[in-house]
This record gives structure tokens, sequence and C-alpha cells, in this order.
């Protein structure tokens, strides 16, 4: 009985120590990853879901005014430009793989009339913009802040190109909207690994 009693007491002993063990690394790996004198800092309408992927653009922008219209005025005019960024960068790269593929001998007219066109589309396709998230704080100073994040759809904006393009006399001779769309999709797809 005795020998009973000291080996459920070693055992307990034992899943104490490693308790206590797991636990305190637990707490020097969290130490580890805080820097110090550093605070997380939780953002609104921020993180992975606010990422653009293959099937949407987005953009999160924060405004702060002493007007809350302002405010978000700001964080709209701010998600839009970061949003437009993104969409001429992955349209660019889309025409240049596209019209390199194609191995047209007017490559550089091409892809001029291609960005000139492109850039149409993207203007008006930016006033179709939605907003998918949406906060707003007032701060310790009094001043309104606006967390805003949007979205754009690429298969919209794909089909408006389409329709763009196709519409061009120059243009419709050289064109190859299958061959576009997947160009593009291939664009979107690398905008999921960033």
């Amino acid at each position: 009985m005795t020998i009973r009693i000291r080996k459920y007491g070693i055992i307990a002993l034992t899943a104490f120590a490693l308790i206590a063990t797991a636990s305190s690394c637990k707490k020097k790996i969290a130490e580890r990853e805080k820097p110090a004198g550093e605070e997380l800092i939780n953002v609104y309408c921020s993180g992975e879901d606010y990422f653009s992927n293959n099937k949407f653009f987005r953009a999160n922008a924060v405004g702060e005014s002493m007007d809350q219209s302002t405010s978000k005025k700001k964080a709209m005019s701010n998600a839009r430009a970061d949003l437009a960024s993104a969409v001429q960068t992955t349209i660019k790269a889309t025409i240049d793989n596209y019209v390199n593929s194609r191995e047209v001998n007017n490559v550089e007219e091409l892809s001029e009339r291609f960005e000139g066109l492109t850039r149409e589309v993207i203007n008006q396709q930016l006033t179709g913009t939605k907003t998918i998230c949406e906060k707003v704080t007032k701060t310790p100073q009094g001043n309104y802040k606006t967390y805003i994040a949007i979205e754009l759809s690429g298969d919209d904006m794909v089909m408006k190109m389409n329709e763009r393009l196709s519409k061009d006399q120059m243009l419709k001779v050289d064109y190859d909207y299958e061959k576009f769309k997947s160009t593009f999709e291939e664009e979107m797809k690398k905008l999921e690994n960033r």
C-alpha cells in the first residue's frame, strides 16, 4: 500500500513538474515574440480577411479629422488610391505578359493602346468599389478616426476591359479574350501569395 501511494505521489509530482515547465516555456516564448517596450495594436478593417486574393482587389486605410465626414473622406480617398495602385500594377503585368505572349509585330503600339484603354476602365470601375468594413472611433483628443476597407471584383474588371478592348478596331485584330482573361487570372493568383 505504501509503495502504491509513493508511486502515485511520484507520478503526480512528475505531472506537476511537466505542467509547470510547459507553462514556463510557453510564457518565455510569448515574451520572446513581443519586443520590449512595444504594444500590439489591433487595427480595424485590416488583416487577412481584407487582403487581395484571386477574386478581389482589396485595400484598407485610416483617415483622421476633427470632423467625422472628413475622416471618412480621407480614409476612402487613401483606400481608393491604394486600390488603384494595386489594380494598375496587376493590369500592367497582365498587359505586358499578354502582349509578349501574342508576339505581335507592333508590340509597343499595341501595349500603349492597351494601357490607355485599361486606364479608362480602371477609372470607371473605381467608382464601383464596395465597402466591406467601416469602423469609426473617437480619439482621446476628440478627433474622429475612420477605418475602412474596400474591394473591387476582378471578374467585373476583366469583363469591363473586354467590352472596351473589343470595341477598339485596331486591337480587335490582335485581341484574344480567353488568352487575356487567362493572363489576368494568373496575375490575380499572385495577389494571394503576397
